[in-house]
């Protein structure tokens, strides 16, 4: 079970607090900490896409891009053995370590797509 839900381009991580008694989110994706809350999923989802609809104005006013700019370029940290055995398969199979990363990541990113 994922966790998230979406609104046109967006998505937000869901949470309970059991002390509040209360469903809450972030937005993910984006420069700012964005948050809503509902007591009902149906609350929490209304929330959620009124929370879209006043960040886009404010980026909107602002003249700010309201989607996170990303450099195509991150650190990873991964057992030590996998990241041989990547470091291998690449080598033979005659693309830099970065390209096979790159690869596979689009595999799961299509085949996610598709599922």
């Amino acid at each position: 079970m994922n966790d998230v839900i979406k609104h046109k381009d967006f998505i937000a991580t869901v949470h309970y607090s059991e002390e509040d008694e209360v469903l809450y989110g972030k937005i993910k994706g984006i420069d700012d900490s964005v948050t809503f809350e509902g007591s009902s999923v149906i609350q929490l989802k209304k929330a959620f896409k009124e929370t879209v609809h006043d960040y886009l104005i404010l980026c909107n006013e602002s003249g700010k891009d309201p989607h996170k700019s990303y450099k195509g370029s991150f650190n990873i940290r991964i057992d030590p053995a996998l990241h041989k055995k990547a470091v291998i398969q690449s080598v033979a199979k005659g693309i830099s370590l970065n390209q096979y990363v790159e690869q596979a990541i689009q595999y799961f990113v299509v085949k996610e797509k598709e599922d």
